[in-house]
């Protein structure tokens, strides 16, 4: 992580230029709870058109600035410069800098792996779509997608190498009808259209007998299953655990809709090294599929993410709660409170919101009593709308 340690002395003024960044404000820590807190301070900042916070705060008796961790980005060049652009334009003698000699490893680009962003703005297909929610070696989605050229597949992963390894294969077997992505299952369903999917894979996930909360399958997830499949399309779980066969068999049968099938040992045309390795110590594979058989509704994910009031910034300094809100579907906790320097009414306010396996951490950057997300507002999936209209009801008291 690049960073640069100097003497202390003033801060610089804002706004100001230096070397093509644009010093736009700095935002001083408000201790809002009863803890011991040292003074921290977050610069805000353009650079090549992008907008992101320098973190500033005590190391000893000097002065500590680097990337603050919720809106830095790449490449990290536009960091390195930012730090030693403040450094300069503060004519502060630095005690330590890794920013000119830190090599900075090179991300592989891959045009088949894509952010969750591509899918809430970007992604349209008209081919129909398969999913195969965590893929592993990815020999049975690198199979589907061979068999069938025409289908637009997407393998959902959170085990990286898993992902570098499927990328691999793509590339060697000239395979273009696949897209990757790195994300939590439960939540991505939410940014694919109703009645979109033909099948929705799920083959030997992790169990999670000790955490069922952890578990894939749940009664919100198979509903969402349902949704963005097509009338006779099919969500198709593999198991060789017995206790995760009962609990999904119990889910999808306290269901009002679609239709279940049981098999138990199907051969399928590829199996993983896992399952050869199961079937030779003489387990049992149980084979749950869920028919979707209803027509429903398109979601709107085209949520308005704004705030249409004005607040007064020190009231919500006293205010503004210091517990987590805790719901059943979603969560706020505060973590921090900035006021910004020279500035009347104006703050940031950092924390963190939405689904409780995915949550996120935000800024809200409130300029002369108007509030707005920094850095673009969170993905609209349902625990961060509700979020969001929590956080409106509490701001506007």
């Amino acid at each position: 992580m690049p960073h640069i340690v100097f003497q202390k002395k003033e801060l610089i003024t804002t706004p100001s230029q230096k070397d093509g960044v644009d010093f736009k404000f700095i935002a001083k820590s408000y201790n809002f709870t009863q803890k011991t807190r040292k003074i921290e301070y977050r610069i805000a900042l353009e650079n090549e058109n992008k907008e992101f916070l320098l973190s500033l705060k005590p190391k000893n008796d000097d002065l500590m600035i680097k990337a603050d961790k919720v809106t830095r980005l790449s490449p990290v060049t536009l960091v390195k410069n930012a730090l030693n652009a403040y450094v300069d334009l503060n004519n502060a003698k630095v005690l330590f800098s890794n920013t000119h000699n830190l090599k900075v490893k090179e991300e592989a680009k891959n045009e088949y792996l894509k952010d969750i962003n591509y899918f809430v703005d970007e992604f349209k297909t008209d081919k129909e779509i398969q999913i195969e929610i965590g893929f592993g070696s990815g020999r049975h989605l690198l199979h589907q997608a061979k068999t069938n050229p025409n289908i637009q597949f997407i393998g959902l992963e959170i085990h990286y190498p898993s992902i570098e390894q499927l990328l691999k294969q793509l590339e060697l077997q000239d395979i273009t009808n696949v897209l990757v992505v790195n994300y939590d299952a439960r939540l991505f369903m939410e940014f694919i259209e109703s009645n979109k999917v033909g099948k929705i894979f799920v083959h030997f996930p992790v169990p999670w007998d000790k955490k069922p909360h952890r578990r894939i399958y749940s009664n919100e997830f198979v509903n969402e299953a349902l949704r963005v499949l097509k009338v006779s399309g099919t969500l198709e779980l593999r198991t060789d655990s017995r206790k995760y066969f009962d609990f999904c068999t119990e889910v999808l049968t306290n269901l009002p809709k679609g239709r279940i099938t049981i098999d138990i040992n199907k051969d399928l045309a590829v199996s993983s090294k896992y399952e050869d390795r199961w079937k030779k110590q003489g387990k049992n594979i149980y084979d749950v599929v869920l028919e979707a058989q209803n027509i429903d509704e398109n979601i709107n994910l085209n949520f308005d993410f704004s705030f249409d009031f004005k607040i007064n910034f020190n009231n919500i300094l006293t205010t503004i709660p210091t517990k987590s809100l805790i719901e059943k579907d979603y969560f706020i906790h505060v973590e921090e409170l900035y006021i910004i320097e020279n500035s009347q009414n104006s703050g940031l306010i950092k924390l963190t919101m939405g689904n409780f396996d995915r949550p996120v951490t935000k800024y809200l950057y409130v300029n002369e009593g108007n509030i707005s997300y920094y850095q673009g507002n969170p993905l609209p999936t349902s625990s961060n709308i509700n979020a969001h209209k929590k956080l409106k009801e509490i701001l506007s008291r």
